[in-house]
């Protein structure tokens, strides 16, 4: 079976300015806060590696069949306007991807693209047939994003 490309991308305008909202992109612990994955297993196991923030900065979760197992890394960073990140997947299925974060001035705040391509190949291609990968995920990037501005916002009136 051939490999298929896909590309799942979501948009949010966070009242807010860049440089706050990067904060939170570019260091992993603080994904805790607003990751639409966080809770998904409460004994997920977590493991940091590399730079606190920045390029290098590295994670690692194992956990239920939902969470799943796989590693992430900050392979460029332009602040504030994007973070790039490398996504692989171990389990259930295996995938490398690439997640990038956009950021852009707007009236009333920042608006954040979030993004992320790859290819569905094997098992992970088939599923995809059935389950596109923008379904799959989109609404996981949706939350994401909604708990990214709560987080955001919070912090600022703090």
């Amino acid at each position: 079976m051939t490999p298929k490309s896909f590309r799942v991308q979501r948009s949010r305008t966070i009242a807010a300015p860049a440089a706050d909202i990067v904060r939170e992109l570019e260091d992993f612990r603080r994904w805790v806060a607003w990751s639409p994955w966080e809770g998904s297993d409460p004994t997920m196991s977590r493991e940091y590696d590399g730079p606190t923030s920045g390029v290098g900065a590295r994670y690692r979760w194992s956990g239920n069949r939902k969470a799943g197992e796989g590693s992430m890394e900050i392979v460029a960073v332009d602040r504030p306007r994007s973070v790039d990140i490398r996504v692989v997947f171990s389990r259930p299925m295996r995938a490398d991807n690439r997640v990038r974060f956009d950021l852009a001035d707007t009236d009333g705040g920042t608006r954040v693209t979030w993004s992320m391509t790859g290819e569905s190949s094997g098992l992970a291609g088939l599923f995809s047939r059935i389950v596109p990968m923008d379904r799959l995920v989109g609404g996981d990037f949706e939350r994401g994003l909604d708990r990214l501005e709560a987080t955001v916002t919070a912090g600022r009136q703090a």
